[in-house]
C-alpha cells in the first residue's frame, strides 16, 4: 500500500515538476537574508550600533581644535601740531600717513582632555556596548521572524503544489469515468443519467482546478515579494519535508530560557537600565580635565609720526588643569537617579512577564507540535485507508457492482485524505520550527 502511494506522489508532484526551476528551501532562505527588506534595515541598525559602541563616540579621548586668523587694516590720518614752530620760527606743518597698513596673522592648536567626570563616560560606554549587542539581537529576531514567515508562504507553495496534482489527478480520473460512460451509452449500457452525472463532476473537479491554481499563483507572488524578486518570476519549490528528531528537540528545550531570544534582549534592556543609574550618580561627583595650547600671533604695524613700522612674531605654549564641582543643580541629578532606578525596577516586572509569557508560549507550541506529527501519522493512515477503498471501488465500478455515486465518494474520500494528509505536513513542520523559535536553536539547525 504505501507503494502506491509513493507512485501517486512521484506522478502527483514530481513529473509536473520537472522542466520547471526549482528554488530549495535553503536557497529561498539564502535569498532572503541577503535581500528581505527587513533585514537589510535591521543589519543597518546594528552597523549604527556598533559606531555608536566604538572607542570614537566613548568621551575617553581628547579633543585637538585647530584656529587661526588674520587682519587687514588700512588707514588715512593727518596729525597737527599746534603751537610749534620750526628752527625758522615758521609753524610746524601737518604730518600727512596715507596708506598705512597694518596686518595680523594668529594660528593656534588647542588641547581638552577629561581626566575624570564623575565616572558618567565609563558608564556610557558600557551602555552603549549593551546597546549594540542588543542590536545584534533585534537583527537574530528579525532573521528568526523571517525565517518563519518565509516557511510559513515557502510550505503554502508547497502545499498548494501538491494539493493543485492530486486534484488534476481527481480531474483525469472523473474524465475517464467520464469517456467510460459515454462509451456505456452509446452502446446501450448505461442511460444518459450516468454521462450527465459523468459530466457535472468533471465540470466541478475542472473548477476545482482552476481555484488551487489561482491560490497556487498567489501564493507564489507572496514568496516573491518575501525574496525581493519580480512578481513574474516563475518557479517551482520542493516537497520534501525532514523532521528533527523528538530526542533532538527535547534536549534543545531544556535549555531554551538560556537562548530564547526574547528574554535575552529583556536581560539586555535591564542592563542598559542599570547603566542608565549609573550615569545619573555622577553627577553627584566632581569633573577634572586637562587643557594646553599652542599659538603664534604675528602683528605688522605701519610707522607712525614718532615710531617706526614693526613686526612682532609671539610664539606661546600653555598647560593647565580643571576642575569643576556642581555642588547643586536644583535637583536634576537627583530626579533623574530617581527615575533611573524606576525604569530598572520596571524592567524587572518586564522580565517576570515575559518569563511568565515564554512559559506559556513554550508549552502551548509543544503541545502544538506534539498534536501536529499526531495528525500527521493519521492522515498518512487515513491516506492508506483512502486508497485502498479506493482501488477496491475502481475495480467494483468497472464491473458493475457499485454505483457512480459510491465511486465517486470513494474518489472524493482518497482526495481529501490526501490533500489534509499533505496540509498536516506541512503544519507539523511549522509547529517544529515555531518550537525551534523559541527554544533559540533556530539559526543553529540544519531544517
Amino acid at each position: 500500500m504505501k507503494g502506491f502511494i509513493v507512485f501517486i506522489l512521484i506522478n502527483l508532484v514530481i513529473y509536473p515538476l520537472l522542466g520547471q526551476q526549482t528554488i530549495s528551501k535553503e536557497e529561498a532562505l539564502e535569498i532572503a537574508l541577503e535581500k528581505n527588506f527587513g533585514i537589510q534595515v535591521s543589519k543597518n541598525n546594528l552597523e549604527i550600533s556598533k559606531n555608536n559602541s566604538s572607542l570614537l563616540n566613548s568621551g575617553f579621548l581628547p579633543t585637538i581644535s585647530l584656529n587661526g586668523g588674520s587682519n587687514f587694516t588700512s588707514s588715512n590720518s593727518e596729525i597737527a601740531f599746534p603751537g610749534q614752530v620750526l628752527e625758522d620760527g615758521s609753524p610746524r606743518p601737518n604730518l600727512n600717513l596715507d596708506d598705512q597698513e597694518s596686518q595680523r596673522f594668529n594660528g593656534g592648536v588647542n588641547l581638552n582632555y577629561t581626566l575624570f567626570d564623575g565616572l558618567g563616560r565609563k558608564f556610557t560606554y558600557k551602555r552603549l556596548k549593551e546597546q549594540y549587542a542588543l542590536s545584534e539581537l533585534q537583527l537574530r529576531e528579525t532573521i528568526e521572524f523571517t525565517i518563519i514567515q518565509l516557511y510559513s508562504v515557502y510550505f503554502n507553495v508547497a502545499q498548494l503544489t501538491e494539493s493543485k496534482s492530486i486534484f488534476k489527478q481527481a480531474l483525469e480520473v472523473s474524465k475517464e469515468r467520464e469517456s467510460r460512460a459515454e462509451s456505456a451509452f452509446k452502446y446501450g449500457q448505461t442511460n444518459k443519467l450516468a454521462v450527465l452525472n459523468a459530466q457535472v463532476d468533471v465540470t466541478n473537479d475542472s473548477i476545482s482546478v482552476l481555484e488551487i491554481t489561482q491560490q497556487l499563483d498567489n501564493a507564489k507572488r507572496d514568496l516573491n515579494l518575501l525574496l525581493s524578486q519580480s512578481m513574474e518570476n516563475k518557479y517551482s519549490v520542493s516537497t520534501q519535508v525532514d523532521f528533527v528528531s523528538e530526542i533532538q528537540i527535547e534536549a534543545l528545550l531544556e535549555n531554551a530560557a538560556a537562548y530564547n531570544v526574547s528574554l535575552l534582549k529583556q536581560k539586555q534592556n535591564t542592563q542598559i537600565n542599570s547603566y542608565d543609574v549609573k550615569v545619573s550618580q555622577s553627577g553627584y561627583l566632581p569633573s577634572i580635565g586637562l587643557v594646553g595650547s599652542y599659538g603664534w600671533n604675528l602683528n605688522q604695524s605701519p610707522a607712525s609720526a614718532f615710531f617706526p613700522g614693526t613686526n612682532n612674531n609671539t610664539y606661546s605654549m600653555s598647560f593647565g588643569a580643571n576642575l569643576s564641582w556642581n555642588l547643586f543643580d536644583g535637583g536634576r541629578s537627583i530626579t533623574r537617579v530617581k527615575n533611573a532606578k524606576i525604569a530598572v525596577e520596571n524592567q524587572k516586572i518586564l522580565t517576570d512577564e515575559i518569563q511568565l509569557t515564554f512559559e506559556r508560549d513554550l508549552s502551548n507550541a509543544l503541545q502544538s507540535y506534539k498534536n501536529a506529527k499526531m495528525i500527521y501519522s493519521i492522515q498518512e493512515k487515513q491516506v492508506e485507508t483512502g486508497s485502498y477503498n479506493f482501488e477496491r471501488s475502481q475495480a467494483q465500478y468497472n464491473l458493475g457492482s457499485i454505483t457512480a455515486i459510491e465511486f465517486r465518494q470513494a474518489q472524493i474520500n482518497l482526495r481529501n485524505a490526501q490533500n489534509q494528509w499533505t496540509l498536516a505536513k506541512y503544519q507539523a513542520k511549522l509547529a517544529e520550527l515555531r518550537l525551534l523559535q523559541l527554544s533559540g536553536q533556530l539559526l543553529n539547525i540544519s531544517l
